[in-house]
């Protein structure tokens, strides 16, 4: 199994290879939508163009014209709180969504891309909007306190379960966990029946696959905590040109906004995120210093 950390990491080559290119590609169309302000544009149209990828639950294209995803169901209620109430998904490699951007394909990406500094120098963010990170499965009311790896440690009564040569396996030796604490689990359905049976005390997976397996079986004995302690976050952000400061701006005032309003969490929740993995990091954090 792959770390959340290290998705959709081959657009940062692309980034940083294409971006002249993909700025002298935007061209003559980057000065036009600056003089009038690609929001502006985009309001007096009713409708943004979305670059989006194929990979649920980030973000898809569902009977080749429904967008949705966590990233996307995001941007639109953001959009329609800015007064474009219409998007036109365009499905794009990870690797080609910079270069798309910046090339005029698109008005802004939302689908789930990552921060990383070399990223935000060739584009802006807005504020983090969907997040990757690891959660802790235990039995309902967390009878043992268990929030991290650390729980797990300071208890040698405890056992935690892991996936064999995954990165849960290195954040429990990083945390002290002995190897008699660690039972191997060969997969989610199996982590969560020996979390139920009590054969182990926690299960230490992806929140993403946690809250997919509970969803799925509608599993009430069993509660997930995420992001787990001493783990690192991984966020997106709905991406726009360096041209569009303004458009980010705004687009970040109406984020503030439906993250205030409950509707975010909502949102998230459906796709099997947690509003509260978005508050663990900043943008600037994430791209190494102001993103600008």
């Amino acid at each position: 199994m792959k770390s959340f950390v290290g998705r959709n990491c081959s657009s940062i080559v692309s980034a940083v290879v294409f971006a002249v290119v993909g700025a002298l590609a935007y061209g003559s169309n980057a000065s036009i939508a600056t003089a009038e302000g690609t929001l502006e544009k985009l309001q007096k149209a009713g409708v943004a163009r979305v670059g989006i990828g194929n990979e649920p639950p980030y973000s898809q294209m569902v009977g080749g014209s429904t967008v949705t995803g966590a990233a996307p169901e995001v941007a639109k209620a953001v959009l329609k709180k800015l007064g474009i109430s219409n998007v036109e998904g365009i499905v794009v490699e990870y690797g080609a969504m910079i270069p798309g951007l910046q090339a005029g394909r698109f008005d802004l990406v939302a689908a789930g891309l990552f921060m990383k500094p070399e990223r935000c120098q060739a584009i802006l963010f807005s504020d983090p909007d969907v997040c990757g990170s690891e959660g802790m499965m235990v039995k309902k009311g967390n009878p043992h306190g268990i929030y991290g790896q650390a729980d797990i440690a300071a208890n040698p009564d405890l056992k935690v379960g892991i996936c064999g040569g995954c990165i849960e396996e290195k954040y429990a030796a990083a945390a002290n966990v002995k190897p008699q604490q660690i039972v191997v689990v060969p997969d989610v359905p199996s982590g969560l029946k020996m979390v139920q049976d009590g054969r182990i005390d926690a299960y230490a997976m992806t929140s993403l696959a946690l809250y997919d397996i509970q969803n799925k079986t509608g599993a009430d004995d069993v509660e997930i905590f995420a992001p787990a302690k001493d783990t690192p976050i991984a966020c997106a952000g709905a991406a726009f040109r360096k041209t569009d400061v303004a458009f980010r701006d705004a687009y970040d005032k109406a984020l503030a906004e439906l993250k205030d309003s409950g509707e975010f969490g909502e949102i998230l929740s459906k796709f099997g995120f947690t509003e509260e993995a978005t508050k663990q990091a900043s943008r600037d954090e994430l791209c190494g210093g102001p993103n600008t």
